[in-house]
Parts: C-alpha cells; sequence; structure tokens
C-alpha cells in the first residue's frame, strides 16, 4: 500500500512548491474533517487555473487496523475539476471528479445495503482489492476569512471493484475473487482550507 503512495505524495508537492509565487487565492490547502473522524490521515491541494475553474486533487491514507478482528485499512486519490458560479473558492461549485485506491475491509458489524450493495457482508467476511470510479459533486464553500473557508461538498457516481474475499477479517485463506459495480456517492467532504 505505502509502495503505491510513493507517486501520489511527490505529486502533491510539486503542486504546490510549483506555485510558490501564485497571487492570493490560487492556491489552497485543505483536510476533510469527516476523514479525520475515522483516522484516516487526508490532505488535499486546490489550484486555481481561470477565473472560475480549479483542479483539486486529495489523498487519503488508513494504515492501521482499528483491532484485530477489524479491518479499515485503504488509500484514496480523487482529482476533480471544479466549476465555481461565483468567483473561484467562493460560495457554490459542481465538479467532475475521479477515484482510485487499494482497500482492506473486514470485521465491521453493520445491517447497511444500499443501492444493491450489502456492506453487512463485512462482517462475516474481509474484503481486499482495488476501485476505479468517477462522479459529479456539488458544494459551496463559506468564506471564514481572508486565508480560511470551510467546504461541503457531496457527490455520486459509479466505482468498478475488483477484490479478494476472506472468510473472516483476521484470517489469512482466502475463499473467492469477484468484482462489483457501485452507484451511490462517491464523495463527502467537510473541508477546512486555507487559502494562499
Amino acid at each position: 500500500m505505502v509502495m503505491k503512495l510513493k507517486f501520489f505524495i511527490p505529486l502533491l508537492l510539486g503542486m504546490l512548491l510549483s506555485f510558490n509565487s501564485a497571487k492570493a487565492q490560487d492556491v489552497a490547502i485543505k483536510t476533510n474533517l469527516l476523514y479525520d473522524a475515522t483516522a484516516t490521515v487526508n490532505v488535499g491541494v486546490e489550484v486555481g487555473i481561470a477565473p472560475k475553474w480549479t483542479l483539486d486533487i486529495s489523498g487519503n491514507l488508513n494504515a492501521w487496523n482499528i483491532d484485530e478482528d477489524t479491518k479499515w485499512r485503504h488509500w484514496l486519490a480523487q482529482p476533480e475539476a471544479r466549476y465555481w458560479f461565483c468567483d473561484k473558492f467562493s460560495r457554490h461549485f459542481v465538479g467532475i471528479h475521479a477515484l482510485g485506491g487499494q482497500y482492506n475491509f473486514g470485521g465491521i458489524d453493520n445491517n447497511i445495503s444500499f443501492l444493491g450493495t450489502d456492506f453487512s457482508k463485512l462482517k462475516d467476511n474481509r474484503y481486499q482489492g482495488w476501485a476505479v470510479g468517477a462522479g459529479i459533486a456539488y458544494g459551496y464553500a463559506f468564506i471564514l476569512g481572508k486565508h480560511w473557508n470551510l467546504e461541503l461538498e457531496v457527490g455520486v457516481g459509479y466505482a468498478y471493484l475488483d477484490y479478494d474475499i476472506f472468510s473472516c477479517a483476521g484470517c489469512g485463506r482466502r475463499i473467492g475473487t469477484d468484482t462489483h459495480h457501485y452507484f451511490g456517492p462517491t464523495k463527502a467532504a467537510v473541508n477546512l482550507v486555507y487559502l494562499f
């Protein structure tokens, strides 16, 4: 999992450093407070490319187990192009995003079944694999100060999942391989944003 991130971290740093002479409110760094609440380390960089357009890329990593019988490990990258109805980094926006990553989930007790996906299977099995997808999003940025925003965003779309199935969260015995076509929420964010 960590080897896959080797390409992502330099990309984020390169984007940030290449815009060191950018004008005010052309570059933003952000963290998603929803991911923070699940102990998922995350960072996003957003760059203004036109008066009403920005490019955003976020990365998320949860590299630890909740306990011996519960896995919630994953990494995810989500690039997004955004169109702002007012000025960039201000008020309403729509976006189109892609997503890609790897996951290792299991031992999660729940009774959730949503839009054709039965998440309750995570209770008795572990799923390890990769996912790619795309979606559309709507968001709103509240201006808190000269350099600070609070951004809310929701997105829906499609993801293709390819995975191995294991008999329990802590076991190493593979019992199957499968794929899944997921339709539903692909993005949820409450971002704390710092603008340069």
